[in-house]
C-alpha cells in the first residue's frame, strides 16, 4: 500500500515538473533581473526564451525593450514572488516588484522548459487592481 502511494505521488510530480521546481523558475527571474539591475543586458538577454531570442535578435534590442517598457524591471528596489501556476499546459510566475520610486508594480513571467533549462518567454504588466498579497 505504501509502495503504491509513494508510486502514484511520484507519478504525479513527473507529469508536473514545473510545479515540484518552483525555486528553478525564481532563479532565472532573479538571475534575469540581476542583470538587468546591473546594465548587463547581453546577461539578461541568455535568460529570454530561444523565441524571445529570435523575435529581439540582439542584446541591444532587447535593451530597448526593457528600458522603455519595463523600466521596472531595470531599475527596481524590491522583488517579491508570488504564485506559480499552470493554465493551459504554459507556467506563469507572478512577481510584485517595486520599482525606485515605490510604486508596486505586479508582472506575470510566462516560463519555458527549455533543454537548456527554464527560460521567459514573455512578461505580462498587470493591473495593479489584480494584487492578491
Amino acid at each position: 500500500m505504501r509502495a503504491a502511494l509513494i508510486g502514484l505521488i511520484t507519478t504525479a510530480l513527473m507529469a508536473f515538473p514545473a510545479l515540484s521546481e518552483p525555486a528553478d523558475i525564481e532563479a532565472v527571474i532573479d538571475r534575469q533581473l540581476t542583470a538587468l539591475s546591473a546594465d548587463d543586458f547581453e546577461e539578461a538577454f541568455t535568460f529570454a526564451s530561444p523565441g524571445l531570442q529570435r523575435l529581439f535578435q540582439s542584446p541591444e534590442n532587447f535593451q530597448r525593450m526593457v528600458v522603455t517598457g519595463y523600466p521596472m524591471v531595470w531599475r527596481f528596489s524590491e522583488v517579491r514572488f508570488l504564485e506559480l501556476r499552470e493554465e493551459g499546459g504554459a507556467f506563469w510566475q507572478k512577481v510584485m516588484i517595486t520599482d525606485q520610486k515605490g510604486v508596486v508594480h505586479l508582472l506575470d513571467y510566462r516560463m519555458l522548459q527549455t533543454a537548456d533549462g527554464w527560460r521567459i518567454n514573455g512578461v505580462q504588466i498587470l493591473d495593479s487592481a489584480q494584487m492578491n498579497v
